[in-house]
């Protein structure tokens, strides 16, 4: 089979590999329909991420139909249409029993990290009972994509991690794919105000018409004195960071009203100032983490009934087999007005 390899950082390879075979009882394999790429992905690239051994296949997420499965796998048959989810659960140890999937022993962020991952022709995947959900009859495929990380992720460790609630300020910055995950799925909770902060005009455009309120390009100056002059000077309930980077950090951190919440989502490679001689004394809270995916199947309602629609950050659509354009495409973002990439399979 075909699959996009990680060379090690800034190389990788569209190349034929061996086929995944079963290597466990609870194991599947899973043919890709549909894929995407991740701005973790690019982390990868990038070397920030030193779990991820050259030679590794990348993505963690995507579509599919399942073509084997192990003598243990109950859920599942060949032939089911499945949702891949970006993290592995095995369900039986001690972090999985308190719904932290994303630290399961056997599990969590290995797809793409430590095993090889989705941007392939097919894939296998672990302990598929608890790793795997069906995918639900007539919903489109591309929206599906979306459930695997990037809407779980805005929602778990940016809308709750951030505890929004109704009346709020909520701040994203970063109006990138996770950062507009944020901003669909805050909604649920009829903040009074969500502010978008970006650099990219574009892209603040698509935040108002996903539903900002406000729009600050942080390119016109200081982001932080902006948003406290638009808050008359009180600050922000929820800071949603999306970026991983320094910069965006420290805005999130100089925007928080007292008794605020700071919900760090992006991915961060180098180390960042926390001002704490600034923040002890505002009882604030500051939230990280990796998503555990205990949402899926509540979003994947949401997604049936139409309460949310994921397929409109899809903005480019390639064939599987042209990965390496799509991969051009997503990390010059800005310049191609990209937000999510889909890759299909013929």
């Amino acid at each position: 089979m075909h699959a996009l390899v990680y060379r090690g950082p800034g190389r990788k390879e569209w190349t034929q590999v061996p086929a995944p075979t079963l290597l466990a009882p609870t194991d599947a394999i899973v043919r890709i329909t549909h894929t995407t790429i991740c701005g973790t992905d690019l982390h990868i690239l990038k070397g920030d991420v030193a779990t991820v051994a050259a030679g590794r296949i990348l993505g963690h997420e995507g579509v599919g139909v399942v073509e084997q499965v192990g003598a243990a796998v109950a859920n599942f048959k060949a032939g089911d249409r499945v949702l891949i989810s970006c993290i592995t659960s095995c369900g039986r140890c001690p972090n999985c029993k308190k719904q932290l999937y994303a630290h399961c022993s056997d599990g969590g962020w290995i797809l793409g990290n430590r095993i090889d991952g989705t941007q392939a022709e097919q894939v296998r995947i672990p302990h598929a009972d608890n790793s795997l959900y069906p995918a639900p009859d007539g919903v489109d495929p591309e929206a599906l994509v979306m459930l695997s990380d990037i809407l779980p992720t805005g929602f778990e460790i940016g809308v709750l991690n951030g505890q929004v609630q109704p009346g709020d300020v909520v701040a994203i910055v970063g109006a990138g794919p996770i950062g507009m995950a944020v901003l669909l799925t805050a909604q649920f909770y009829s903040p009074a105000r969500i502010v978008m902060i970006d650099t990219d005009p574009a892209r603040l455009e698509t935040a108002r018409r996903f539903g900002a309120t406000d729009l600050i390009d942080a390119g016109n100056g200081d982001a932080a004195q902006q948003v406290l002059a638009l808050t008359d000077g009180r600050g922000v309930d929820v800071a949603v960071e999306a970026v991983g980077i320094p910069a965006t950090f420290d805005t999130c951190q100089s925007i928080l009203a007292p008794g605020g919440r700071l919900a760090n989502v992006g991915v961060h490679g180098t180390a960042v100032e926390l001002k704490l001689q600034d923040l002890w004394i505002r009882n604030v809270t500051i939230r990280t983490g990796l998503v555990c995916t205990y949402s899926t199947p509540m979003l994947l309602e949401t997604l049936k009934t139409g309460k949310v629609d994921p397929a409109q950050l899809v903005t480019h659509r390639f064939a599987l087999d042209e990965v390496m354009q799509a991969y051009e495409v997503f990390g010059n973002a800005a310049q191609a007005k990209a937000m999510k990439v889909i890759l299909r399979a013929s």
